[in-house]
């Protein structure tokens, strides 16, 4: 048997690979071969398909969120386990060989899984509103293991305005840590710095390549460790980020066309995904649209159809093509255009905007907004209210960081659709020089492929 580390190194491509000579060196000890992912080409779409061997109509993980119509509410960002549908690699992978160990570091769907080491995001949420950094571990004595060592999880460093290499460093020697101490055959490890500068700035940017140097570095000791501990090393990553301008507002589409409602409440506009007749969760570039009676599908569809920056509209024959034919999809899958994104904007005048638009804030808006990358340019004094209002939060006092911008202009990557150009692709690489190379993998073929590298029949 061999033990693995898998990093996820989210939007590692071909283009970005030429900064990083240490995980270049790794593919040349091994083999790497172009990663051909999922639709929607998101966290946690594609980490369930890599994880499963199912495409997200087996899975069910549809997006970073979905419509939970059960609930009637919108939810993004969840993290238990039980979620995700079909056999786990580790459940496989115990089949085979009883006792085989995992750890998961930062993984997405963590809470819950059924492995033996789990580090995930996880605030303090106090009674009086305040928010404090900090990660949720299994077992428990490893919460006090890695803070007393690494210190508190920096998730302000890990989301946001503030986003940097700091919480990726957390989490290479958190794993480090697990790989040294504790030994797991299976170490899965979530790396993403890769996704700050490259949204922030685009990935042809001097920013995005600064990156990619920078975090190669940080990776270098970890691919040292896992070389003396004679550790295989599998990289992949989820998606590639490419270059866009163009915002599309595709609820605001729908709200002038009369199919989505908002109530209001203290002079603030708040979805109503109750009454709405159609509305979308704008994941990236790729948007559920839900339409409640199927008398409306015809016009939804027409109207999506003529909005610019729209590239495809599927119906329930285009979800099953692409193996997004679940009951948790909307009815129509909208696709954006290379250079286009979603918003999940819905107010038409930003004075209603609801205050939670102006934070960061991934559990309450009702779409992905990467706008949480960014400072609010319009207004000279962001960064000075962010840091009054982090003085007040150490005095531990009630704040608002409200100084996310409502301009999503100068987003300048994403990702959710299919990569049109292989050197946009996601990436598998493979430490192990006897392993069989291959010029291609699709993600559903991922987990068989690390069960054979672990060789657990031996």
């Amino acid at each position: 048997m061999k033990r693995l580390l898998v990093l996820d190194v989210v939007g590692l491509t071909p283009r970005l690979l030429r900064h990083m000579p240490h995980l270049a060196a790794l593919r040349d000890g091994g083999f790497g071969a172009r990663l051909d992912t999922v639709l929607p080409a998101v966290t946690c779409s594609v980490q369930s398909t890599l994880l499963t061997g199912e495409p997200p109509a087996g899975h069910g993980i549809v997006g970073n969120g979905w419509y939970f119509r059960e609930l009637g509410e919108v939810l993004l960002w969840r993290q238990h386990n039980r979620l995700v549908g079909g056999e786990k690699i580790w459940q496989a992978a115990r089949a085979l060989r009883p006792g085989y160990t995992v750890a998961n570091v930062c993984w997405w769907y963590a809470m819950g899984a059924d492995v033996d080491w789990t580090v995930t995001p996880r605030p303090v949420y106090y009674a009086d509103g305040r928010k404090e950094p900090d990660c949720y571990t299994r077992p428990p004595s490893l919460h006090e293991e890695l803070t007393e060592r690494l210190g508190r999880f920096p998730l302000f460093r890990y989301w946001g305005p503030t986003a940097d290499i700091v919480s990726s460093r957390w989490i290479v020697d958190a794993a480090r840590y697990l790989l040294r101490t504790h030994r797991p055959d299976l170490n899965l490890v979530y790396v993403p710095h890769l996704d700050y500068d490259l949204q922030r700035y685009g990935p042809d940017s001097r920013q995005a390549r600064r990156a990619a140097a920078e975090l190669d570095r940080t990776l270098a000791p970890l691919l040292d460790d896992a070389r003396r501990e004679g550790v295989t090393v599998v990289v992949l990553s989820e998606y590639g980020i490419t270059p866009v301008s163009r915002p599309v507002h595709i609820n605001r589409a729908l709200r002038r066309a009369g199919l989505l409602t908002v109530h209001t409440q203290d002079g603030m506009e708040y979805l109503d995904p109750w009454t709405s007749r159609a509305f979308a969760v704008a994941d990236h570039q790729v948007a559920h649209v839900y339409v409640r009676d199927p008398a409306d599908r015809p016009r939804v569809a027409e109207l999506l159809h003529g909005l610019a920056g729209v590239a495809q509209v599927l119906d329930e024959t285009g979800k099953k093509e692409h193996g997004l034919d679940h009951e948790r999809a909307g009815e129509l899958v909208a696709v954006a255009a290379p250079e286009a994104w979603f918003t999940y904007y819905y107010w038409l005048d930003d004075a209603r905007a609801p205050d939670f638009a102006r934070t960061v804030e991934i559990h309450r808006k009702p779409g992905y907004d990467p706008a949480e990358l960014h400072f609010d340019h319009t207004d000279p004094k962001a960064r000075l209210r962010a840091a009054a209002a982090l003085a007040r939060k150490k005095l531990g006092l009630r704040y608002t960081m409200n100084v996310i911008p409502l301009d999503p202009s100068r987003v300048r990557g994403s990702h959710g659709r299919l990569p049109d150009d292989p050197r946009d692709a996601p990436v598998l690489l493979v430490s192990d020089p006897g392993a069989r190379p291959r010029d291609a993998v699709a993600a559903t073929e991922v987990k068989d492929l690390l069960l054979e590298l672990a060789e657990l029949g031996d």
